[in-house]
């Protein structure tokens, strides 16, 4: 799958251990489509996507990327790559459409299909339970603001694990709470489209607490697993050396760092967030304990820094962040820094403990043409791709416990409020005929692939 992108950047291929795991991510809703086929029942994404104006272009995961009736096709473009691990989600809605009650059998026995198609082909599926597309009959109840939705993903947990249990070994419970309080609930920006401190700031309490039983569901479903939790985060600089800034820089972490680790790793939820958002958490005796119990991994999704100065008339957590001159930025105006990656697996480490790390998204979207030959050139996402796997062969060094990683995303997909206009694959999707087409990225992948098997055979 040689192609020629360049000069290469010298990578550190020894680094990583010969059992290191590399692998492709997507979501659900992002790549299946067939949202009405088979028992599924609306989510919150297909209702979130009505709504005039919250999607770019009006675009829509119906169809998406077709994966539902084309699943053995991506396998074969998985092995294509080399890869030997997929990171895949769960829908919620498509096992239990109604969030709580019957399980779907035709819903289990898709996911049953793809578990077995992945093993056949010799990669490792990694499974996430919860990546954003809670059914929409629990958000009609409260969703992630009420209680009662943490209890019912422990339970749709167990129905999951019990039929995929004996050849699952990684789980996932959440992807990215952040994502689902913050910007789901405060900002507005995903489903649910609210804008409330209050509701943000329960349903991140609830999103943990469903991390937590979660986890002891799968304990007890399938006493085997090896469980984890996967975070996005950021390395938060002041915009300047003044007391205002580094205050702000500090509110900023606190919200995007501190908040989803401290309660995971028993530290509880930082004191000085909640004097800053000023909302009551619904705590019960024991729920600390539950959102704080031991795991086996720790899912690290990483793409961009940020930079902030204090805000003090803007909203929660009064901390503006500041556009840089003068740096490289991906296709979503996001700056591009590779050292922020090796900074944040530093810091799980030395600060956290974290024991086992994967690298569970990491990736760009710049605007792809396929040219005159066919060929998807995209020399930008290349150098992304070997900056970042740079950065996790230096964290390697420095002794982070680095374990795998996964590329977001095998394909172009949906991407939630962006629509369609955002490419990430390493492989470029034509929506109208769903063909896929390996980008250069992509063959540049497999060949870091090929070459770590090498340099670490024997």
């Amino acid at each position: 799958m040689s192609e020629s992108t360049g000069p290469r950047p010298a990578l550190d291929l020894e680094a990583f251990p010969p059992s290191f795991a590399w692998g492709t991510a997507t979501s659900a809703y992002q790549i299946e489509g067939a949202v009405a086929e088979d028992g599924r029942a609306p989510s919150i994404w297909d209702t979130f996507s009505r709504v005039p104006g919250a999607i770019d272009n009006g675009d829509h995961g119906d169809t998406a990327c077709d994966h539902y009736h084309r699943w053995p096709e991506d396998i074969a473009l998985m092995k294509e790559l080399g890869t030997d691990a997929y990171r895949l989600s769960i829908a919620w809605p498509r096992v239990v459409p109604g969030g709580d009650g019957p399980v779907n059998k035709a819903g289990l026995d898709f996911y049953d299909r793809l578990v077995d198609g992945l093993l056949d082909a010799g990669i490792t599926p990694s499974v996430t339970l919860y990546h954003w597309d809670l059914p929409q009959a629990l958000q009609d109840r409260g969703g992630w603001t009420v209680r009662e939705t943490a209890e019912h993903l422990a339970a749709y947990t167990t129905a999951v694990a019990e039929r995929l249990g004996d050849r699952v070994t990684r789980w996932a419970t959440l992807n990215e709470p952040l994502c689902s309080g913050w910007i789901g609930h405060l900002e507005g920006r995903m489903a649910p489209g609210l804008t409330d401190l209050t509701a943000a700031v329960r349903a991140s309490y609830h999103l943990l607490l469903g991390h937590g039983l979660a986890t002891q569901a799968l304990r007890a479903a399938a006493p085997g697993a090896r469980i984890g939790l996967v975070t996005n985060h950021s390395t938060v600089a002041p915009a300047s050396d003044r007391p205002e800034d580094l205050a702000a820089a500090a509110r900023m972490d606190g919200h995007t760092n501190r908040w989803w680790l401290d309660p995971v790793y028993g530290r509880g939820f930082p004191a000085d967030m909640r004097e800053l958002y000023g909302v009551e958490l619904p705590e019960r005796p024991g729920d600390a304990e539950l959102i704080a119990a031991p795991l086996d991994w720790h899912g690290l999704n990483y793409y961009f820094p940020v930079t902030v100065a204090d805000d003090p008339e803007g909203p929660v957590p009064y901390a503006r962040e500041v556009r840089l001159p003068d740096v490289p930025r991906s296709g979503m105006d996001w700056q591009i820094d590779a050292g922020g990656l090796e900074a944040l697996l530093l810091r799980l480490t030395e600060d956290y403990g974290v024991r086992e790390l994967y690298v569970t998204e990491n990736g760009s979207a710049f605007p792809d043409t396929v040219g005159p030959d066919g060929a998807v050139h995209d020399p930008e996402r290349t150098g992304y791709l070997e900056q970042h796997l740079a950065a996790c062969a230096r964290a390697v060094r420095k002794g982070v416990p680095l374990a795998g990683y996964y590329a977001w995303s095998l394909l172009d997909n949906f991407e939630w409020a962006y629509g369609y206009d955002k490419r990430f694959g390493l492989v470029h999707v034509d929506y109208a005929t769903q063909k896929r087409t390996v980008k250069t990225s992509g063959r540049r992948y497999a060949d870091v692939i090929r070459a770590h098997r090498e340099a670490t055979a024997g």
